[in-house]
């Protein structure tokens, strides 16, 4: 018989009701771990959520573990920092590297926005300042710890804890922790069964507590190849004689875009136009593929192959040259819901000659500029100007590096030891809550939604 592990509470501080601002506090035996530590994006009043005071006692905490390095994710990483914390950050060695990449580019981007809103005064806070600065990143990174796949590691005494390949994201995983006898499991962001580059997430394995992601918990990804679907749109932009703009992730989605479109020229296709990956971030987060090519399918040939297609824009020059250009060319440049980042002048380029394309290949949360675009409205507000949209604007879902809802259930379904209780988190309300229902009604399992800030006894 498996212990109780009554003495164990599961506090969701942030993904509950929303799919940004990942936050799980873990409390056992005097213990306490935060499992990821995410900003919230999306609409202002999420986003305002970032600059209250973190609901937890920072000092109180003995480690961090994080899945993957995504903002939503790893951003709020500084602000932990900044407050105190200088315990451990176990994560995958490549999340390292992917987090380093990333949190050094969020604390800087932040400090451009702020100084562009000062000098502008588009902001209504005088001044207007960073949520964290280089300083506290570089303070952040020096206390990474790797932690090798498939392997238990005591990241404290008497709580091992493990990692498994979720894909999604080069070094993205899943961690699993015993307390007692009980095994814990966080899903975190889980990957697709047939993605290009990085395979299948890892089986499930033995739980008796999972906490699951639910972000397309109510999709279902369309069954036709998207890269169909992309070849129409740029062919057609071509020949109108404009441009096609793919506001994409730098880390995963970029990737998987150049996959795509290497392919799609190599077949002919669609004709061989330039292609620019704009996004210092997304650029050196390609050179890690080289690096860690361990943790995904492609061969170092195939790295050379498919990223080569693409000129590398890293200067500032260089990506105010691009809006300069009138021929035919496809520009890839972070983010990928269009919430900040360089895009955001290729947007207010692009978005007003109805020539161009503006294609969004993946998920857009509630409340960003993708979101908008994609819903339809007329106009989008970039740099304190709203703008009229005359460009042609696509979602192209098919992308999407995250698991649909069958593919959620089908994960699920590989666990060796039936869960005792599903706990459903990053997920908007109506996402969730239709995970939710499959779940108890297809598996029979006690599934629930925690609310924001909820504690749960397990």
């Amino acid at each position: 018989m498996r212990k109780s592990s009554s003495n164990t509470s599961l506090s969701f501080l942030g993904a509950a009701g929303t799919v940004t601002g990942s936050k799980t506090l873990l409390k056992h035996a005097g213990h306490q771990v935060m499992v990821d530590a995410g900003l919230f994006q999306g609409f202002k009043n999420l986003r305002q959520l970032n600059w209250l005071p973190l609901p937890f006692d920072v000092k109180k905490l003995s480690a961090v573990l994080l899945t993957h390095a995504h903002i939503d994710h790893s951003g709020a990483l500084p602000l932990l920092v900044r407050q105190g914390y200088r315990g451990p950050i176990f994560t995958s060695d490549a999340t390292i590297d992917v987090a380093s990449v990333l949190l050094i580019d969020s604390a800087k981007l932040q400090a451009e926005e702020a100084d562009y809103a000062n000098r502008h005064h588009t902001s209504k806070h005088h001044p207007a300042k960073p949520l964290y600065t280089i300083d506290d990143v570089e303070k952040t990174l020096e206390l990474f710890e790797p932690m090798r796949f498939g392997q238990w590691q005591d990241i404290l005494p008497g709580l091992p804890a493990k990692l498994q390949y979720a894909s999604h994201i080069l070094g993205a995983a899943s961690i699993r922790m015993k307390t007692d006898d009980a095994e814990i499991v966080f899903s975190g962001d889980l990957g697709r069964s047939e993605a290009p580059i990085l395979g299948a997430p890892d089986p499930l394995g033995d739980v008796d507590h999972l906490i699951l992601e639910s972000t397309y918990g109510n999709r279902r990804h369309p069954s036709e190849d998207p890269r169909a679907e992309l070849a129409k749109v740029i062919k057609e932009t071509v020949e109108r004689g404009g441009a096609v703009l793919l506001p994409a992730f730098a880390v995963g989605r970029s990737q998987v875009l150049l996959h795509a479109i290497d392919a799609l020229i190599k077949s002919g296709q669609i004709p061989n136009v330039p292609v620019f990956l704009d996004s210092p971030m997304a650029v050196n987060v390609t050179e890690l593929y080289k690096r860690h090519h361990n943790d995904h399918l492609l061969s170092q040939r195939a790295i050379k192959d498919v990223f080569g297609i693409a000129k590398m824009v890293q200067t500032v020059d260089q990506s105010k040259a691009l809006n300069e250009v009138k021929y035919p060319r496809i520009i890839i440049s972070a983010s990928g819901m269009a919430t900040g980042g360089r895009v955001l002048h290729h947007l207010r380029t692009l978005v007003g000659d109805h020539r161009n394309s503006i294609v969004f290949a993946g998920f857009q949360a509630a409340g960003t500029r993708g979101a908008r675009m994609v819903a339809g409205e007329g106009t989008v507000r970039v740099f304190g100007q709203d703008l009229v949209i005359k460009a042609s604007v696509h979602s192209i879902d098919g992308f999407s590096a995250h698991a649909d809802a069958d593919q959620l259930i089908d994960w699920v379904k590989t666990a060796t030891r039936e869960p005792k209780r599903i706990y459903l988190n990053h997920g908007e309300p109506e996402a969730a809550d239709t995970l939710r229902l499959r779940i108890e009604r297809e598996l029979g399992i006690d599934c629930v939604v925690p609310l924001l800030g909820q504690q749960i006894s397990l």
